[in-house]
């Protein structure tokens, strides 16, 4: 099996089971969430369901582009919103977190080019 079909394959379940982890743990979500945002409860159950929905239209060939393009958003959005005002905020109250704030931005980066492999490639199942 070839190295963009493992990748394929790793995608969906990535977004299938971070979506569940929102139901499963949203005190995590919860405390990663900017104060200045409302409705971390209600936030944090939508995203659960739309990152499971973006997982799973990852998988049939007529969703996959739509998908990956709607994951990118999602991404450059949580990046904004949340990724980096969390990595200011954590630095600047000494959190024992922040190490994993800092990872997560270059991480960010690598899964937007992940899924942007799949807006231009048809890999099919």
């Amino acid at each position: 099996m070839s190295t963009r079909k493992i990748l394929f394959w790793l995608m969906p379940p990535l977004y299938i089971l971070a979506g569940i982890y929102h139901f499963i743990n949203p005190e995590f979500y919860n405390r990663l969430m900017p104060l200045w945002i409302p409705q971390h409860s209600l936030l944090i159950f939508v995203s659960g369901i739309i990152e499971i929905l973006l997982g799973v239209f990852l998988y049939p060939l007529q969703t996959r582009k739509i998908s990956a393009w709607l994951i990118i958003a999602m991404l450059v959005v949580f990046f904004f919103l949340i990724h980096i005002p969390m990595t200011i905020s954590f630095y600047g109250t000494n959190e024992k977190w922040f190490w994993i704030s800092v990872v997560r931005i270059p991480l960010q980066f690598y899964l937007i080019w992940w899924a942007k492999k799949f807006t231009r490639v048809r890999i099919t199942n």
